[in-house]
């Protein structure tokens, strides 16, 4: 085993950042890739008025990566409730400023991870202005990441997402981190506004393909509404392979843990439920299916467990 392995794991919004915190533990040499399209929200907001990129998913991951005092955390992610500035975070509005003084959004985000102690690195996976697209098994198209969830109509699943613009260019160092990575990591995360996007972008899909290492995909512990109601994990497989066009992935790690009734109560209120294992559809799929003990045990939401996964990817993938 190297002494600090590679890792490189892509997605966004907090699942991602959850994994990253039990990583840490295990090597420096992590590198998580991040999608640009988040529209919504505080981030939105930001895009909207200063023309910079979405900062929210990056600022979930400097901080699930940094090595700092618990007031400087605290600090980033405190959110305004009131005023002018009601629903904004403050790690937001740091980041915001580092790219007015700097003039350059990956520049920024660097000098925020100096400022955290951040261990490895965060990065956006392009440092154009992107959007999303989302089209629907109907035919009715939705622009705009914020709005693709709320925006299905009953049964009427996703077809396909794609960017705008179409042809969109990968940041400096993203195709170096994935090529030279020990192992890549997808997700956890919203499968077609976190994951999918990254994906997209112009030879991403094709430096994962082309590596030697472990492809691994984190799926979701449940169903997400708007995005993946009914979908079971190899929905979410399959979902990858035709947005990029062929299979990328090596492995399929879905939850399997025992979540508490009351917990799954709430979330079958907002139409979420377990994501199901459909075992024989991996058999000849080229993808291996593992089942593993992953959920965060006595709390009251249905999430991963950051120490059990890293550890299982760790034991499992890296140490040998």
């Amino acid at each position: 085993m190297k002494n600090n392995p590679k890792i490189v794991a892509i997605g966004g919004g907090t699942g991602l950042a959850t994994m990253l915190r039990g990583l840490k533990e295990y090597t420096e040499e992590i590198t998580a890739i991040i999608t640009m399209c988040d529209d919504g929200g505080g981030s939105g907001v930001l895009r909207q008025d200063l023309g910079m990129l979405p900062p929210g998913d990056i600022r979930n991951c400097l901080l699930a990566l940094a090595d700092t005092e618990p007031i400087l955390e605290k600090l980033f992610n405190y959110r305004f409730d009131d005023g002018m500035l009601r629903g904004q975070s403050f790690g937001n509005l740091f980041i915001a400023a580092m790219y007015g003084i700097t003039g350059n959004f990956e520049e920024a985000v660097r000098r925020a991870k100096e400022v955290l102690a951040v261990t490895g690195a965060v990065v956006p996976v392009t440092a154009q202005d992107v959007r999303m697209c989302a089209t629907f098994e109907d035919g009715h198209e939705v622009f705009g990441e914020s709005k693709i969830a709320s925006a299905k109509k009953s049964d009427c699943r996703i077809k396909n997402v794609s960017l705008v613009p179409s042809k969109v260019e990968p940041a400096d160092g993203v195709l170096e981190s994935i090529n030279e990575a020990d192992i890549i990591i997808l997700g956890p995360g919203s499968l077609y506004t976190s994951i999918i996007p990254n994906l997209l972008v112009e030879g991403v899909a094709d430096a994962i393909s082309s590596s030697k290492s472990p492809k691994v995909l984190v799926c979701n512990v449940m169903t997400q509404p708007g995005e993946t109601d009914g979908y079971t994990a190899f929905d979410h497989v399959k979902a990858i392979n035709e947005h990029v066009g062929g299979n990328i992935l090596d492995y399929c790690i879905v939850n399997t843990g025992h979540m508490r009734e009351d917990v799954l109560k709430k979330y079958r209120e907002d139409n979420q439920v377990p994501v199901e294992v459909d075992e024989e559809k991996f058999e000849t799929a080229g993808v291996k299916l593992i089942k593993a003990d992953l959920s965060a045990d006595g709390q009251d939401l249905a999430r991963h467990n950051s120490e059990k996964l890293a550890k299982y990817l760790y034991e499992h993938f890296i140490k040998d």
